[in-house]
């Protein structure tokens, strides 16, 4: 059986990492800012990996953030 990430974590992580913010994520997505943030802190845990740098009301990819971002995009566009 194959161990794969929530899908709604990778929604919630996609849309943040390409809009910079989890608020513009939540209003994408139709959802609180908290919950992008906690699908986003679901996703570091599973990867054990961090994903973002918070800096104030902005978030940065780390360069894991950016590896991870790099394949799923393309994937969720197939999808």
């Amino acid at each position: 059986m194959l161990n794969l990430p929530p899908l709604n974590a990778l929604k919630s992580f996609e849309s943040a990492a390409r809009t910079g913010s989890y608020v513009a994520a939540a209003a994408e997505l139709n959802v609180s800012p908290a919950a992008v943030s906690q699908q986003v802190r679901n996703l570091e845990r599973f990867f054990r990996r961090k994903l973002f740098t918070r800096l104030n009301n902005r978030i940065v990819l780390t360069d894991a953030g950016q590896a991870i971002h790099a394949g799923l995009s393309p994937a969720l566009e197939d999808i």
